[in-house]
């Protein structure tokens, strides 16, 4: 679709007294990394920086090579020594072996989808002609390369059917290469663009002649990865031309910091510009009349204050999905003919956050969170309610694309113990129907979920999802969750590997923290800029939560994230390193120093704030990963994971923070990384990879909170 006081300690039931007796160690022989002398003065405060030659690009620098060669044998060889390990990866193995599917695309009566077979590496694109018939092969990415590690990323179909843009991503990378593919005899028409990232794929022109899509300009070879991105345009590329002849379509040279995005109206009259400066929801709306010649822009929101979400439109009247003056969103009319360009409300806001909305089958269908949990409601088109789509369970739900006059839509639905089903849904009669359901390998019912709220800090109610086997009391292992950043909700969601874990007794636990979108913009504002310390206050309040109501125990408790994430994890060791028994950074955030420096970073001032501003600096300082390792505690077993292509986070946060915390003075639990080759921030990585990963994961983590991993 479319667009809390901390529970004392002292009241600790007896239960929470239960421990896990501490592993004997001897401290890992890391390898000496050169330390160099920067010291930057920031508004009177010295920053050292001794590793700042890290920062460096692995592929350029061969210094910088050889010690991550270094840490990955050290890393290596001490994975090989746990005894979960062979049993994690042969059991993740067999629970991915199993049939996926991705929700279909209709165009020209052709349904277009994503399929694995189970171990594949990479999805294959298939198209059927009809809705019942026989799935082709369209594009087998799996023999692009010999490790598996090119993908098919965004693809769009053209309004007829007969033509399918498609985007190549290499080793990781956010760079794209486009390509267009004949749909009757699957054969390449020799287009291509390149400069792609960050874009929306789905830009078609209405006749198929040919598509709108953003690019950045050339960067140099040696520069690609960690150049900052900047000057986006869209352009539009015609069927049979080199992208050399792309028409400009937009720019905005004089603020080179904004990126831009095109949206064809279902109805192919307009195009939609849908223009951003950082992460937050804050858009430039501009139009452009596709009758018009000149493709003039007209600009019909000119503020960079609120979010707006293009639902659809009926002729000029078109439908909005916004949070202007109302922080859970609601839906809102326009007519772009008239000359005030005023808005008119049409689905108030709701006490539930409504995440998106499109016009499907002639009426208004419109997903909402309740409690991270999705509920997808329907509308006329003069905004009274009709009968909400009825979801199999409570868990989370996407897809419900389509055109304004389509008599079906399909959707995913997917929890904590149930893989992903497709269904297709009946706009008239309101049923849906398993489209492609998973065959599986174990029983959902033996899996237990229950969601619970406890109190943070400030009082503040925080929800998270308790996920064991239904014979798994506690105190158990457990491995804890969380993201908390950039507006990004997390609901119910399936995991091959993590199944794994839970098999063995261990507890999955996802805690919905400030700073995601959970609860609106009060819930994302509540844990960025100033106010960032409220999602390590939350993430450790759930962790002493878990802790006294009996769910883990001391020595019992681990904690993992990603991007944003892996942040959070850092900050969150080093501020309450007593608390847990192991961690797992992964891509993390971890020099909030440099961060906007790189990349996609200076997109992410709009959480975090600006280096360069005192007040922001201060802020930053005090949770920054890198700069707050604390020498003289003890603390958890750490595994960092990073990649070297990964050119969204640079490698080089990892990199430097592993270097920090290997020369602190931090016991002798080992403190790790693990640096994957040919990956980068996660998307496009082949399946081998994952599994390899995860059980490296696991059995690290099965170690440290003292999980029995039973091989029989």
């Amino acid at each position: 679709m479319r667009r809390s006081l901390i529970l004392s300690l002292l009241l600790a039931t007896p239960a929470f007294a239960q421990t896990q007796p501490e592993t004997k160690v001897t401290k890992l022989a890391y390898p000496e990394t050169r330390r160099v002398d920067v010291v930057e003065e920031q508004f009177g405060v010295k920053v050292a920086d001794p590793y700042r030659w890290l920062e460096n690009d692995v592929r350029n620098d061969k210094e910088v090579a050889a010690w991550v060669d270094a840490e990955n044998q050290v890393t290596n060889s001490y994975l090989a020594t746990l005894p979960g390990r062979d049993w994690f990866k042969a059991r993740i193995k067999q629970l991915f072996d199993y049939e996926r599917f991705g929700v279909p695309q209709k165009k020209g009566g052709r349904y277009f989808y994503m399929h694995n077979s189970g171990l594949q590496n990479q999805a294959v694109l298939f198209v059927r002609d009809k809705l019942d018939g026989e799935g082709r092969v369209l594009i087998d990415p799996n023999g692009w390369s010999k490790d598996g590690a090119t993908a098919l990323s965004e693809w769009a179909p053209s309004e007829d059917g007969k033509y399918l843009l498609y985007a190549i991503q290499d080793g990781g990378t956010d760079w794209r290469i486009g390509k267009v593919l004949d749909v009757a005899t699957g054969k390449e028409t020799g287009d291509s663009v390149h400069g792609m990232k960050f874009t929306l794929a789905a830009v078609w022109a209405k006749d198929g002649s040919g598509f709108f899509y953003s690019r950045y300009p050339d960067v140099a070879a040696d520069a690609k990865f960690q150049a900052l991105n900047e000057n986006h345009k869209i352009y539009f590329h015609k069927l049979g031309t080199p992208d050399s002849a792309d028409r400009l379509v937009y720019e905005t040279p004089d603020h080179p910091s904004w990126s831009h995005y095109a949206q064809i109206t279902d109805d192919g009259r307009w195009m939609v510009i849908t223009t951003s400066e950082g992460t937050d929801d804050r858009y430039r709306i501009s139009l452009i009349d596709l009758k018009d010649p000149a493709m003039k822009p007209r600009v019909i929101i000119p503020a960079l204050e609120n979010s707006w979400g293009l639902a659809g439109n009926v002729g000029s009247k078109f439908y909005w999905v916004t949070n202007k003056g109302a922080p859970k969103h609601k839906i809102v009319t326009m007519d772009v003919a008239s000359a005030d360009l005023a808005t008119s409300e049409l689905v108030p806001e709701d006490k539930a956050t409504l995440e998106g909305a499109a016009i499907v089958g002639g009426t208004l269908v419109a997903s909402y969170l309740v409690d991270a949990k999705t509920e997808v409601r329907r509308y006329k088109l003069d905004g009274s309610a009709l009968a909400p789509v009825k979801l199999p369970g409570v868990g989370s739900a996407s897809g419900f694309g389509g055109e304004p006059d389509d008599a079906e839509t399909f959707y995913s639905y997917t929890s904590f113990n149930e893989p992903t089903t497709i269904y297709r849904y009946d706009m008239a009669s309101g049923v849906s129907t398993p489209w492609a359901r998973p065959k599986l390998d174990f029983k959902p019912e033996d899996y237990k979920v229950e969601q619970r709220f406890f109190a943070s800090k400030d009082g503040t109610r925080v929800p998270l999802f308790i996920v064991r086997k239904a014979t798994t009391t506690g105190p158990a292992p457990t491995l804890l969750w969380g993201y908390g950043g950039f507006n990004v909700s997390y609901g119910p969601s399936f995991s091959s590997s993590r199944l794994a874990w839970l098999e063995q007794g261990g507890v999955f636990v996802l805690a919905n923290i400030r700073g995601g979108g959970e609860y609106g913009k009060a819930w994302h504002d509540g844990g960025r800029l100033a106010n960032k310390q409220n999602v390590f206050d939350d993430f450790i309040g759930a962790g002493e939560y878990l802790i006294q109501q009996g769910i883990t125990g001391r020595n019992q408790l681990a904690i993992q994230g990603g991007s944003n994430g892996g942040l959070l994890v850092g900050a969150v060791v080093n501020q309450r390193p007593d608390l847990f028994a192991a961690a797992l950074p992964a891509v993390g955030v971890m020099d909030m120093l440099r961060f906007d420096r790189f990349t996609a970073g200076r997109y992410w001032v709009d959480d975090y704030g600006y280096p360069s501003k005192e007040a922001d600096f201060r802020t930053l300082y005090a949770y920054s990963p890198y700069h707050n390792v604390k020498s003289g505690v003890a603390y958890p077993a750490i595994l960092a994971t990073t990649a070297d292509t990964d050119d969204r986070v640079v490698p080089g946060h990892t990199f430097k923070y592993t270097a920090a915390i290997q020369h602190a003075d931090i016991g002798d639990k080992p403190h790790l990384v693990r640096i994957e080759t040919r990956a980068g921030h996660g998307s496009g990585k082949p399946t081998d990879k994952i599994i390899d990963e995860a059980a490296d994961l696991w059995a690290f983590t099965a170690k440290w909170t003292g999980l029995t991993v039973k091989t029989k």
